[in-house]
Formats: structure tokens, C-alpha cells, sequence
């Protein structure tokens, strides 16, 4: 798929946009992280100043409002204190985890790693040490940009599946259309042809002459009725799938090159499904016109038709150059194709029709250096 070099433009200045966006959120939160996490750091400097003027303060003496304000404030940094006993005291850690000693120092090793523990001294001494972990807050604040690039990341897969099946939808109604009018221009000549044809007739003309050319009528009434289907779901019928698989068998191999070996194989009598007959043979020229592309127009062409409990496989073989594991899903996208003229239409449309329209399965059965094997399965209907 081609796309104009303003349309890349615009893609690639909406790219740079969308990078410079999310950069400026992401360093303004790291910059609002460190300024906060600063203002901690400070806020823990004056609590340990308080608490030092606290221990050497007289028994007897008032320690007076300001140190005691500074404890009654601090409810949101988790600290633990340790004395040059080694004795601890906890602050703002909950009370069924101050007694466990396991929990303590494994919170005491975690806040070193988080922040830089203070000591408190006292003219020199060494009376305490401060270890202190990150607020409840600023752990929010830490893993905001990892959740605001989920949500980025989750809008902008939700924007892009929504473009992606609103551009597949817009594809769909294009094909479509272009089907229908393709039909509805060959309505006319083939309306034309079926006049003279009869006209044919009344002059007395070879009737060999005539019955071929009624052949080709029947067969763009049949691509017609073909195209004239193609965005609307088609009505589905009891049908021998034996019979319909042989009527598109006998066409092809009737109007293909003798240098085609084509062999049919059913293991099953007389079984039917609902399907719509002319796309399904449509489906079948498809599988074996692809398979002679394959082959470049020489060598085998089979069809094996087997039942297994509810369903009726149909298997399209070639002797063709095979297709690479890795492509057995992708040749059934639109554009797909190896043929250096081909629109890569063939495959998608086969897979339209059996899964969409018939609600069976197409897949890539086997392949390798001998060829390749499709199978259609459709349910069995009594």
C-alpha cells in the first residue's frame, strides 16, 4: 500500500509531536519527583534537629512547643530510629509490624536504598540514627509516569484499532462496490449477447456455433451473479457438495492445458451442506487456478474430498514450488501475493466466502518441496 509524501509528512510530524509530548510529561514529573523528594529530605533534617534538641534537653526542663509541633506534623514519612544502644523506635509504620524484628530491618535496609539515613549528634556526638523511606505520596508520584504511559499506550492502540477496522470497513464497502457496478456494467453487453445469439439461431447457423457461445453466456451470467454477491451475505441452501465440487472440477479441467495432470478423489457419496453454489465453485476455480500459477501452468492438480464426524473436508493439492510456514496465515490478507502481475485478491476472497459466508474453515493443509495441499471444511447439515 502506496501512500502520498504528505501523508507520510503528517505521520512523521505527528510522531515527533506525540515523542515530545510524552517527553516534556515524563521530565516535568522526574523534575516535580526530585523537587518533592528534596523538600522530604529537608523536612527529615529539621525532625532529627528537633529530636536532637529533645534528648539533650533536662528531664525536668519544657521542651516547648516547636519540637513538639514538628513530631505531630510528620504522619506521612515512615522513619525508624535507631539509638547508639541499638534500641529502635518506629514512627508512622503500622503497629502489628513495630514489633516484628524481621520487618524492621528489612525496612531499615529498603530506606537506605531509598534515601541517605541521618545521623543526629550532639556537639559531636553521635546519639541516633534517622532511617526514613519515601511518603505515600511520593511512591504515587514515582510510578505516575509508568501509569500515564499505560494510559498513552492504551489510547493510542484503542485510536489506531479504531482507525485500522473504519479504514478496513471503508476498504469493504470499496470492493463492494466496485463488485457490484463490475456487475452491473456486464449486464448489459451479456443482455446484448443473449439477443444476438438468438438472432444466430434464426439465421440457421451452425448450431455447435451457437450452443458455445451460450457456454460463455452461461458463464458471465455466472460471474456476474458472482460479483452482484459480494457485500451482502448470500442465501445458503442444501446442496451435494460432492456434485458442486465436480460441476467446478469438470469446468477448469475442461478449459486448462493438457500439461495439467487433474485428478479427482471423493471418499464420501452424495452429502450435503448449505452453501451458496456459485460462490463456492468460485472458491474451488480459485484454489486451483492458484495452485496452477504455482506449478507455472505444468504439473498436478487433485481434489480429495473425506468426511470427519460433522464436516466434509475438500482438499486442493498441487505439485507447485510450496509455501513457507511462516506464510500460511498472511496469503490470506488482501495484497498478499507472489505473482509478480497478481493483486493478491484470490486467497482473501476464498477466505471471505468459506468462513464468512459459509461458516466453515480454509487453511494451509500441508506444503513443502512437492507441493502444496488447501483444505475447505464446511459443516455436514441432515
Amino acid at each position: 500500500m502506496n501512500f502520498s509524501p504528505q501523508k507520510k509528512t503528517s505521520n512523521f510530524i505527528l510522531l515527533i509531536a506525540s515523542f515530545v509530548i510524552v517527553s516534556l510529561i515524563l521530565w516535568n514529573t522526574n523534575s516535580f519527583f526530585k523537587k518533592f523528594k528534596e523538600e522530604e529530605r529537608h523536612k527529615m533534617e529539621i525532625w532529627a534537629t528537633a529530636h536532637s534538641e529533645l534528648l539533650q534537653a533536662p528531664l525536668d526542663a519544657d521542651p516547648g512547643e516547636l519540637p513538639i509541633k514538628i513530631f505531630q506534623n510528620n504522619t506521612s514519612t515512615p522513619m525508624i530510629l535507631v539509638d547508639k544502644d541499638g534500641s529502635t523506635k518506629v514512627h508512622n509504620i503500622p503497629k502489628e509490624r513495630a514489633k516484628d524484628s524481621v520487618y524492621i530491618q528489612k525496612a531499615i535496609e529498603t530506606f537506605t536504598t531509598e534515601n541517605s539515613p541521618i545521623v543526629i549528634d550532639y556537639l559531636g556526638e553521635e546519639l541516633a540514627t534517622l532511617y526514613y523511606g519515601n511518603s505515600e505520596v511520593l511512591n504515587r508520584l514515582k510510578y505516575y509516569p509508568l501509569a500515564l504511559l499505560l494510559i498513552i499506550f492504551l489510547f493510542a492502540t484503542v485510536i489506531f484499532f479504531f482507525f485500522k477496522t473504519n479504514k478496513a470497513s471503508e476498504q469493504n464497502k470499496l470492493w463492494a462496490g466496485m463488485a457490484k457496478e463490475t456487475a452491473h456494467q456486464i449486464g448489459t453487453p451479456l443482455s446484448s449477447l443473449l439477443g444476438w445469439n438468438e438472432l444466430l439461431k434464426a439465421e440457421n447457423i451452425n448450431p455447435e456455433i451457437t450452443r458455445e457461445i451460450e457456454k460463455d453466456i452461461s458463464r458471465l451470467e455466472t460471474i456476474t451473479e458472482r460479483f452482484s454477491k459480494i457485500g451482502s451475505l448470500p442465501n445458503l441452501e442444501k446442496h451435494d457438495i460432492v456434485a458442486q465440487t465436480k460441476n467446478a472440477f469438470d469446468y477448469l479441467k475442461l478449459r486448462s492445458s493438457k500439461l495439467v495432470d487433474f485428478s479427482f478423489d471423493s471418499h464420501i457419496k452424495e452429502t450435503a451442506v448449505l452453501l451458496n453454489p456459485s460462490l463456492f465453485q468460485w472458491t474451488i476455480e480459485n484454489l486451483v487456478k492458484n495452485g496452477i500459477d504455482a506449478m507455472r501452468g505444468k504439473g498436478k492438480i487433485g481434489i480429495e474430498i473425506a468426511k470427519d464426524n460433522n464436516y466434509v473436508h475438500i482438499k486442493v493439492s498441487d505439485s507447485g514450488h510450496g509455501i513457507p510456514r511462516s506464510d500460511y496465515q498472511t496469503i490470506f490478507n488482501p495484497g498478499v501475493t507472489s505473482k509478480k502481475r497478481g493483486w493478491g485478491l484470490g486467497l482473501s476472497l476464498v477466505k471471505r466466502i468459506v468462513e464468512e459466508y459459509h461458516n466453515g474453515k480454509v487453511k494451509v493443509y500441508a506444503s513443502g518441496k512437492q507441493g502444496t495441499i488447501m483444505q475447505v471444511s464446511l459443516q455436514i447439515v441432515t
